[in-house]
C-alpha cells in the first residue's frame, strides 16, 4: 500500500468539520476528492451511501461514521469492498442517557418541575437505584460499559448474549445465552437494548417475551426493529411494561400520526443517545488508515454476513 495515493471522499452530516479535521491530521498519501470516480476510500454516514457505491468504481474502503451500518450492508454482499465502522466512543454517551432518564424516573424529577410552575409542595417517595436490577442485551462496549457504569451506582446488572459467556473487565453479575431471555426478563426492573440489527436480533421484544416483564423500565438504544412495536403497546397496557425510552425505531423520522408520539408510558427521543462525534470518528480513522496504508488488518471490520 506505500508510495500510493489514495483518494478519500466525503459523505456525511458534516462533510465541512470532517474536511477540516482530515487537512490538520495531514496525513501521509491520503488527499481528499470531490470526484467519486477516483476515490479509493469512503468516509461515509451509512444511510448517506446507500444505492450508491457502484458509482465509486474504485473503492476499496468504507470507513463508517457510526457504529450501526445495516442500511450497507445489502449493497455489499457481492464485493469486496472493506467496511469498518466506530467502536468504542459510544459507552459513555449510553450510559449518560439510560441512568439520566432512571434517576429521572425512580427520583420524580419531571413531576416536581411541573409542580414547581405552579407553586405545589408535595413530595414523593421514591426508591434507590441500589434496589434495582438491570437486564443488558448485548455485552460488547456499549453494553459493558453501562454495566460498569450501572454497577458504581449500586445496581445489580446482567448480561445476555449469544453464547452466556461472561466478559472480561465488565462487571456482570451474570451472563444468559439469548435463549434464556425469558427468564433473565422475569428478573429485570430495568431491560435495555443495545443489540445490532441482524436476522436474531429483529422483533427479539415480542408479545411472547415481554409478556415475562413485570412493570419494567424498558431502554431501545440499539436498533428499531429489535421491538415489535404493537407488542410494546400491548406490553404497557398489561402493566408488563411501565415507561418504554425509544431512542431508535424502524421508520425514522417517526411519523406524525404513530401513536408512540401520544403514549404518556413512552418517551421518544431523535436518535440522539450517542452521537458520532467528528474529532473521534477522525482518531479512529488515522489509526485504521495507518493499518491501511502498512498492509495490516483494520480494526472495527464488519462482518458483512453477520451484520455487524
Amino acid at each position: 500500500m506505500n508510495n500510493f495515493t489514495h483518494k478519500i471522499y466525503l459523505l456525511t452530516e458534516d462533510d465541512q468539520k470532517y474536511q477540516q479535521l482530515l487537512e490538520q491530521a495531514q496525513l501521509t498519501d491520503l488527499e481528499i476528492t470531490t470526484n467519486k470516480s477516483e476515490a479509493t476510500i469512503l468516509l461515509a454516514a451509512p444511510p448517506k451511501a446507500v444505492g450508491m457505491l457502484e458509482i465509486f468504481p474504485k473503492l476499496e474502503w468504507i470507513q463508517s461514521v457510526y457504529a450501526g451500518v445495516d442500511a450497507l450492508i445489502p449493497d455489499l454482499t457481492s464485493n469486496s469492498i472493506e467496511l469498518t465502522n466506530v467502536k468504542g466512543i459510544f459507552g459513555q454517551l449510553i450510559a449518560e442517557y439510560v441512568l439520566g432518564f432512571t434517576l429521572q424516573h425512580y427520583r420524580h424529577f419531571q413531576d416536581y418541575k411541573a409542580n414547581q410552575e405552579q407553586q405545589i409542595w408535595s413530595p414523593k417517595p421514591y426508591s434507590s437505584l441500589a434496589d434495582k436490577r438491570m437486564l443488558i442485551l448485548g455485552t460488547g462496549s456499549i453494553g459493558s460499559y453501562l454495566a460498569n457504569s450501572a454497577h458504581s451506582l449500586g445496581l445489580s446488572v446482567s448480561g445476555v448474549n449469544s453464547r452466556g459467556i461472561p466478559v472480561k473487565n465488565a462487571k456482570f453479575d451474570a451472563i444468559y445465552r439469548i435463549q434464556e431471555l425469558p427468564a433473565a426478563l422475569q428478573e429485570a426492573d430495568i431491560v435495555v437494548n443495545t443489540l445490532p440489527d441482524t436476522p436474531a436480533t429483529q422483533k427479539l421484544l415480542n408479545h411472547q417475551t415481554l409478556a415475562h416483564c413485570h412493570n419494567v423500565l424498558l431502554f431501545n438504544v440499539g436498533r428499531g426493529s429489535a421491538i415489535d412495536e404493537q407488542a410494546l403497546l400491548d406490553a404497557i397496557q398489561h402493566q408488563q411494561v411501565e415507561h418504554a425510552f425509544l431512542g431508535v425505531f424502524e421508520v425514522e423520522p417517526l411519523e406524525k400520526n404513530h401513536p408512540f408520539w401520544h403514549n404518556s408510558a413512552i418517551t421518544v427521543t431523535p436518535h440522539i443517545a450517542a452521537l458520532s462525534f467528528p474529532e473521534q470518528v477522525i482518531d479512529i480513522f488515522k489509526d485504521n488508515y495507518q493499518r491501511w496504508r502498512d498492509g495490516f488488518q483494520l480494526a472495527n471490520s464488519v462482518d458483512i454476513e453477520k451484520g455487524y
